[in-house]
């Protein structure tokens, strides 16, 4: 990191005159190509950002993720050893904000503006990579704010801990779903560096649940069609039954502090296949598909997927000869808090101050690693980064300013909140 400037500066100054070095950062992490699944070049990253940390004056834990523990959850990837970095700057002060990001980012299609999305370019005041917007970003605008204060010398008003995480790509469950339990934190807040950007804070978030529904069929000759059960057409009629479920759910809302209604959804055939032996003069014997189920934060996750299983093997049982298996994929809780904390009014506050506009705290229909925090550990918890757009598609990319703006927020917010 950069040496402390001959002139006195303010945190915001500072960072005024580090963009490029702040675009450089990202432009290095964003190259490693942190895909997951199934996590590649984990090991080359988080070493970086340990190294970074301890530059920083931090003291640094790179905690491997046990074999053991691997082998049970991910099973088929343990070539890829998981890593969570966790630093922790001790500034003599009573409380301690944590601060939260992962690393991987999602694979990569299509033809990019750029030629590579992991050749970050930078172009009219946006650099495009995978990983700008979700979220390398914000690990860049976590340890830029914190060099401001130092180079400054500003000293926070709070201990300052920190986790660059694996897996949020996937489920968090050897990322930051473990480091809550597990990785001795000691945080009094939390801000995780996405959900809410702009004139937006993330006080809250969906939960999901993933299903994969397999059909049954039986396989005959294409020519008698009559002598098989057709797994497709029996899928279809299935998905068609669903239309009933998704206007059961339009039925229920939730009111987010911003006055938006929020409405359960579900998302159908995200991942949808036939089974082996498919061919074109064969009744197909198997299809699945895949539910996406958008849980709001005033609904329980457990009795969501409990009710929509039942529904489905309700619907199958009005379907002549359709047999089905129901497989849970995943799920991740959904979590809210009322905007009424201190913590709460002082990011309203510092993101008023740098951006110059009113602040509002909206509810994400995503989810993100907050509700580990808040339910886990139990602590006021936010979700607040750079953001960008294009997550998860071709031309991701971030505004150099919001990455430069978010970093003078987590400045600001350290030397600003009492606690």
């Amino acid at each position: 990191m950069a040496s402390k400037l001959p002139y006195e500066l303010t945190p915001s100054l500072y960072l005024d005159h580090r963009t490029d070095e702040l675009t450089a950062f990202l432009q290095k992490i964003v190259r490693l190509r942190t895909v997951n699944p199934p996590g590649e070049n984990y090991g080359a990253i988080t070493r970086l950002l340990a190294s970074t940390l301890k530059n920083l004056g931090f003291k640094v834990r790179r905690i491997r993720i046990p074999r053991a523990l691997q082998k049970k959850t991910l099973p088929d990837l343990l070539a890829y050893p998981r890593y969570n970095v966790i630093g922790f700057w001790d500034t003599g002060a009573k409380k301690t904000i944590h601060f939260n990001a992962h690393y991987d980012v999602v694979p990569v299609s299509g033809k990019w503006r750029h030629g590579t999305a992991f050749n970050p370019t930078i172009e009219r005041g946006w650099i495009y990579g995978r990983g700008t917007a979700d979220m390398k970003g914000a690990i860049a605008s976590i340890i830029f704010a914190i060099q401001a204060l130092q180079q400054t010398g500003v000293r926070p008003n709070f201990n300052i801990e920190v986790s660059f995480v694996a897996d949020e790509e996937t489920d968090s469950a050897l990322g930051t779903g473990w480091i809550t339990p597990y990785g001795k934190l000691r945080a009094d807040y939390a801000v995780v560096g996405e959900g809410g950007e702009g004139n937006a804070i993330c006080c809250g978030h969906n939960g999901v649940v993933w299903l994969n529904v397999q059909v049954h069929g039986k396989a005959a000759h294409g020519s008698l069609p009559t002598q098989g059960i057709n797994a497709l057409e029996k899928m279809a009629a299935l998905v068609l039954a669903l239309n009933n479920y998704k206007r059961q759910l339009a039925r229920q809302t939730f009111r987010a502090p911003n006055g938006e209604r929020l409405h359960p959804t579900i998302n159908i055939g995200g991942v949808f296949s036939a089974g082996e032996g498919g061919k074109i003069n064969t009744v197909p014997a198997a299809a699945s598909f895949t539910i996406d189920r958008r849980v709001l934060p005033n609904e329980n996750v457990r009795s969501a997927e409990h009710a929509l299983t039942a529904f489905l093997k309700s619907a199958a049982r009005k379907i002549p000869q359709c047999r089905i298996t129901v497989s849970k994929i995943s799920d991740n809780f959904s979590c809210y808090r009322p905007p009424n904390h201190p913590l709460f009014a002082a990011l309203q506050a510092s993101v008023s101050r740098i951006r110059r506009r009113p602040t509002k705290f909206m509810v994400s229909t995503g989810f993100n690693d907050m509700h580990f925090f808040a339910q886990v550990k139990k602590i006021p918890t936010l979700g607040y980064g750079p953001g960008g757009l294009d997550y998860h598609g071709v031309d991701e990319r971030a505004r150099v300013k919001d990455l430069v703006d978010s970093a003078k927020i987590y400045a600001d917010l350290l030397t600003t909140f009492r606690g």
